[in-house]
């Protein structure tokens, strides 16, 4: 397969969210990061979809990035991680829609890196229960959530977001990495801070 720009492709799933920002994260609100820098990603995996007559159902890929400021002043270097699975057209057409070249979230995103290592072909290892999921992508990315607990009284909490205008998700839930670290193309270590997920569907041109 040689992808096309006019290639029509759709993908839907669920998308888990990590961050070093504080439980909610500002940008989701168009307000500054936490830290004043962003140091976050994004996992996607695909219930069902397709690039043109290739099928991506099942597959993972994931981007961890790190930005000096809010991620729109841009600046960013970024790691590209890809299910191994992805046989050689599956990993063209997945490679193709994070480029950005095709539309998606990825066309806003790509704007904002000025550094994207290759695409790293990983094993990924999904557990995907709401705020209690887990994430591994190789050695390179791990990624555990739970809930955010009151800070008195230590119950729960479970907050949800409507996002009507957002890129990412429009609906998300909250909540607390556990552990969440990156350690290939960009490396940090946010254990405890904001975590997030929530149904996505993508589809261009």
């Amino acid at each position: 397969m040689t992808t096309a720009a006019g290639t029509a492709w759709r993908v839907k799933g669920r998308v888990s969210v990590a961050c070093n920002c504080d439980y909610g994260c500002p940008c989701n609100f168009n307000a500054r990061p936490t830290q004043g820098n962003c140091e976050g990603g994004w996992i996607w995996h695909v219930d069902e979809g397709s690039y043109g007559d290739v099928r991506l159902d099942g597959l993972n890929f994931a981007i961890f990035a790190d930005w000096p400021g809010a991620i729109h002043e841009g600046n960013g270097e970024a790691a590209v991680f890809v299910d191994e699975r992805a046989d050689e057209r599956q990993r063209e057409a997945i490679t193709t829609m994070l480029g950005g070249t095709v539309g998606g979230p990825w066309a806003i995103l790509r704007r904002t890196w000025t550094n994207v290592h290759e695409a790293r072909y990983v094993p990924f290892e999904l557990d995907l229960r709401d705020r209690h999921t887990k994430a591994r992508a190789g050695d390179l990315m791990e990624l555990e959530m739970e809930p955010i607990r009151n800070p008195v009284t230590g119950v729960e909490a479970h907050p949800s977001v409507q996002l009507p205008e957002g890129f990412i998700f429009k609906e998300g839930h909250f909540a607390s990495s556990k552990t969440y670290r990156v350690n290939d193309g960009v490396r940090y270590d946010h254990s405890g801070h904001y975590t997030a997920y929530g149904p996505f569907e993508y589809s261009g041109p």
